[in-house]
């Protein structure tokens, strides 16, 4: 195997040995469980995979498969109520009928997963429960849930194999989940390829078409007469929406401001934030210079969604701030993606950017994907009494660039 560069292999390096039928290792987002988990394509597995991981990985040996697939053969949910912390989607364990023994050896494990993908089996081709643990995937992948149950079955359907996997939890010596640095070690020692799912989310982010133009309008406004542009995407039922002002042309050094969904902000006129300042601020900016674009992405409360946003404001009126009460609701800080951003501005012909933020972080979400930055153009806004705490709190917990208001 190459030397890899830093702690991670690539994931086009992790398609080619997972089509090769070898595993993988793939880690957690350290705000998940920052794990990491052996996986395969269970188009691939055999009694000797099974065998390596019961011996070399220690955890529960699962089987990851696409909804659909388990509906085929009726196979439903553990429980009705999911409590678990990530949701891991369990259903009830099976093991095949007739092709096994006691169904717990590695020869039985893999005969019934092997069955689970044979187009001819039927729901009475297997016994429940049984020792073989599917896991139920989301529609989405990985964009849709950030885990390995879906990792497992996007790296298979990428290497064009059955969108299905086998994965299992590595421990360490002392019965510990291993980390990074023994992930890593634990990776060169059995020489296999080490990922991360959110380098995953990326890769599909960038060589993955997820957004369509559903329609185009005329938008007069106080700043104005913008061109609207309404997108849908693959992974979701939201629709962004992007404003243009003048002609796009080369799509170099374009002005562009990618404003987060606020509700309360941008709708109910609510001085929490400074949501709608920057909203107006930006649209200002861009209409002044004549050429630009406004993105409104559904990203209410960074990311976390409407309620959630609702009841962190009812810990930072207990004395909280935003990040605070964020955490305390065992939420991230920021949970805002901006893969989906960014395919809507190369959908609109940008390809340099001025880009309208005090926020370093989505600068470099956005280059992420390939877009270049050429400039950042500072959005001050004036604070009130009612937002004075959460701005100071953006400056000096979230990163943002906000001498002037600092200094206020």
């Amino acid at each position: 195997m190459a030397e890899h560069k830093g702690p991670f292999d690539s994931i086009d390096e992790a398609i080619v040995d997972v089509r090769a039928g070898k595993m993988v290792v793939v880690l957690d987002d350290e705000d998940r469980e920052n794990e990491g988990d052996l996986v395969m394509a269970a188009q691939m597995v055999t009694p000797d995979a099974i065998n390596f991981m019961r011996k070399h990985a220690g955890g529960l040996i699962c089987v990851p498969l696409v909804g659909a697939r388990l509906d085929e053969l009726h196979i439903p949910q553990m429980v009705r109520e999911n409590t678990a912390v990530h949701e891991t989607a369990f259903t009830v364990s099976v093991e095949a009928r007739g092709v096994t023994t006691t169904g717990i050896s590695a020869y039985d494990r893999a005969a019934t997963i092997k069955k689970l993908l044979d187009p001819e089996a039927r729901p009475a081709d297997f016994l429940r429960p049984g020792h073989t643990f599917p896991l139920r995937a989301r529609d989405g992948g990985v964009l849709v849930r950030a885990g390995q149950t879906e990792a497992a079955v996007d790296l298979a359907r990428l290497a064009g194999l059955y969108p299905a996997g086998v994965i299992c939890e590595i421990m360490a010596d002392d019965g510990t989940m291993e980390r990074l640095e023994g992930l890593r070690s634990y990776a060169d020692r059995h020489g296999l390829r080490l990922i991360t799912v959110k380098d995953l989310i990326a890769y599909r982010m960038r060589t993955e078409k997820l957004v369509n133009r559903i329609a185009e309008f005329e938008l007069p406004t106080t700043l104005g007469t913008w061109k609207g542009v309404a997108y849908n995407t693959a992974i979701d039922e939201n629709t962004h929406v992007a404003l243009v002002m003048g002609q796009i042309g080369d799509g170099k050094e374009i002005l562009v401001r990618v404003h987060s969904e606020c509700m309360t902000g941008d709708a109910l006129h609510s001085t929490r934030c400074d949501c709608a300042a920057q909203r107006d601020g930006a649209m200002a900016l861009i209409a002044q210079e004549g050429r630009g674009i406004f993105l409104y992405l559904r990203q209410e409360g960074r990311g976390i969604g409407l309620a959630d946003k609702l009841r962190a404001y009812e810990l930072q009126d207990r004395g909280a701030d935003t990040v605070e009460a964020n955490l305390a609701l065992g939420l991230p800080i920021d949970k805002r993606d901006y893969g989906i951003g960014s395919q809507i501005l190369a959908n609109l012909g940008v390809k340099e950017m001025r880009l309208i933020t005090n926020n370093p972080k989505k600068i470099f979400g956005l280059e992420g994907y390939g877009l270049r930055i050429v400039g950042r153009v500072p959005l001050q806004t004036t604070p009130t009494d009612h937002n004075k705490h959460y701005i100071a709190t953006k400056r000096s917990k979230l990163g943002h660039i906000l001498d002037e208001i600092a200094a206020s």
